[in-house]
């Protein structure tokens, strides 16, 4: 692969996860954020691209404000379909892997176990809508490309529901968390280490593009995942409280969320040679490395 990889997105949690793997990796990475580019320019993003000659393209940059999508469609659609449109269409034009994060919210969460790929979207608010069109436009660009789809992602950059969870123990004694809602909780940093493993196996010809799952290890609703957090937070003399377990019709949000998130990663695993690690384990050393 030559030249180095261009990364779509610098804030962000996969993206900041990306730019500590560079380095501890020794691979050359390009980060492009807002100070860099309108990625509703797409005309910048093709010039980028071709001025930057990379060999290969992530695109860790997304609209994920997923109950601010509700209104403000045209703002999700602009950074979820179309800027990825533009991506994926300068990388099959030039011959470059492209990777591309998509979500859990493509589908309704109706079923009553782990979906894979093949099962049939549903998304149910403009969040999932707008994932699920990006998906459909990478795909019709006909490069060398890989969608990864992930879920409940956290890490100890920006804003999360680990983090949000550890605010809000600084506050108060008790906190209520849904419980209804069960997924696979997902470290930025394996999605990070998944999205160069795609690139890698994309390069080689070794695994064919197309849509993918990928997550952390294990299930949980989100009141399990909060009590882990908490427990793990105690025990560093940091911030901790009780979880007092709600309903989904308890919390009420503009945008409807899927009752069963879980994603199943046998594809990945098989494919990439990639291994989900437990995500209690994966929690535990994203804490370790946090300031409480």
């Amino acid at each position: 692969m030559n030249g180095p990889i261009l990364v779509f997105g610098r804030s962000g949690q996969v993206a900041q996860e990306l730019a500590l793997l560079s380095r501890r990796v020794d691979r050359a990475m390009v980060f492009a954020g807002r100070e860099t580019l309108d990625l509703a320019d797409h005309a910048a993003i093709d010039g980028l691209i071709a001025r930057l000659d990379p060999g290969a393209v992530i695109n860790a940059a997304a609209y994920t404000a997923v109950d601010k999508a509700e209104s403000e469609t045209d703002a999700a659609y602009a950074l979820n379909r179309d800027a990825p449109a533009a991506m994926a269409a300068a990388c099959a034009a030039r011959g470059l892997p492209f990777v591309h994060f998509s979500t859990d919210y493509v589908f309704d969460g109706g079923l009553d176990r782990p979906y894979v790929e093949t099962d049939a979207t549903g998304p149910t608010g403009v969040y999932g809508a707008s994932k699920l069109a990006g998906e459909q436009a990478v795909a019709a660009a006909g490069g060398v490309s890989a969608t990864l789809r992930t879920s409940w992602v956290y890490s100890r950059h920006g804003a999360n529901f680990v983090k949000t969870m550890l605010r809000l123990a600084g506050d108060r004694d008790e906190v209520g968390v849904v419980a209804d809602q069960v997924g696979r909780p997902t470290w930025a940093r394996d999605c990070a280490e998944g999205a160069l493993a795609a690139l890698d196996h994309l390069a080689a010809g070794t695994a064919p593009g197309g849509v993918y799952h990928l997550s952390g290890a294990g299930d949980a609703s989100w009141a399990d995942l909060a009590e882990a957090v908490f427990e793990l937070s105690r025990a560093r003399g940091g911030p901790t409280a009780r979880v007092r377990r709600i309903t989904t019709a308890d919390y009420p949000t503009p945008a409807r969320r899927p009752a069963n998130s879980r994603l199943d990663c046998g594809k990945l695993e098989t494919a990439m040679i990639w291994r989900a690690r437990d995500w209690r384990e994966s929690l535990a050393t994203c804490l370790s490395e946090m300031e409480l």
